[in-house]
């Protein structure tokens, strides 16, 4: 499976999530809310710090596999997907009053549990002009 998506490029765009109500409100603040951004990154990007190796795809932004057949495309990236997903590579960050929670995007996935509607969630995102995924 290594060798396969070692060669890999994947298509992200954002137009799969301006019809979904949740993100742009969420997001209505970001000028990138209604733009629609297109961009090809390989499926296996190389951390530019650690050199270790790492899945750069997922559910949002992750529109198909360069190349392939979309029903080809679809049934790697469920994989993939599932794969990332699996509970011995996740993280469960407990809230606490004033808590901060950081994280490096190159790396490691974020998804919001809804599990506590009784708290609020305030977030405040920053996102660094980086390096180009390898």
């Amino acid at each position: 499976m290594q060798h396969l998506l070692s060669d890999l490029v994947a298509i992200h765009d954002t137009a799969r999530t301006l019809s979904r109500p949740e993100y742009r409100t969420e997001h209505s603040g970001c000028n990138h809310a209604t733009k629609v951004i297109s961009a090809e990154h390989p499926v296996v990007r190389t951390h530019p710090e650690t050199g270790r190796k790492g899945l750069f795809v997922n559910r949002v932004f992750t529109a198909s596999i360069k190349g392939m057949k979309m029903g080809e495309s679809g049934a790697l990236l469920s994989f993939l997907y599932r794969h990332m997903e699996t509970p011995d590579f996740t993280c469960r960050f407990r809230w606490h009053p004033n808590s901060i929670a950081m994280w490096d995007n190159r790396c490691t996935q974020h998804r919001v549990c809804a599990d506590n509607k009784t708290a609020n969630r305030r977030m405040e995102r920053i996102t660094i002009d980086g390096d180009r995924p390898f």
